[in-house]
């Protein structure tokens, strides 16, 4: 069975075992990696996607972030010599090896970026607390992070308590614009 993938701009037929060198990924040797992107599935019974294949997917693990071969761009022009130019560039790789073709029954993998973020936004699904002035998205996660979820909550804060939360430095205007807030 093979199968004919697409990243980086690039199109690929592919089998298990096969090692490739694609388009730099965001991901550690080692590390598991599943293109989503199949455009046909070959073999017995070929399936050929519009454009993709619905649940096809390919697995690989990633071996090693490598340079490619150094690719000289020298030009040229007769009768002018001032007129030459060298450049060089080695573009930068990712190794991995083929280790299976699933046909269907793939899970869809959420982007790197977005599983870590997932957390924080599952623990700040109460309220928007950048509504807040002076609370950037990065305070946001802080508070979440204190256990700090809601306008109520912020609302419901003491002197005492506020002295308490080592995570952020909660500002008692914080407080009065939570109770506004939270009234709706």
């Amino acid at each position: 069975m093979f199968a004919v993938l697409k990243t980086g701009g690039k199109q690929y037929k592919v089998q298990a075992g096969d090692i490739l060198r694609v388009e730099k990924l965001a991901a550690d040797a080692g590390e598991t990696i599943q293109f989503d992107e199949v455009l046909m599935l070959g073999g017995d019974a070929p399936v050929v996607g519009a454009p993709l294949v619905d649940g096809a997917a390919v697995k690989a693990e990633v071996i090693d972030q490598i340079k490619g071969d150094k690719v000289i761009n020298f030009v040229k022009r007769r009768r002018k010599h001032s007129s030459k130019r060298t450049k060089g560039h080695r573009q930068k790789l990712t190794l991995v090896k083929i280790t299976e073709i699933l046909a269907s029954g793939a899970t869809k993998a959420a982007p790197k970026a977005a599983a870590k973020a997932a957390p924080a936004a599952e623990a700040a699904a109460g309220d928007d607390l950048t509504q807040l002035t002076g609370v950037g998205p990065a305070a946001a996660k802080k508070l979440a992070e204190a256990g700090l979820t809601s306008f109520a909550q912020i609302a419901a804060l003491s002197a005492d308590d506020i002295a308490g939360i080592e995570a952020v430095k909660v500002k008692p205007e914080w407080v009065e614009q939570a109770k506004e807030l939270a009234k709706g």
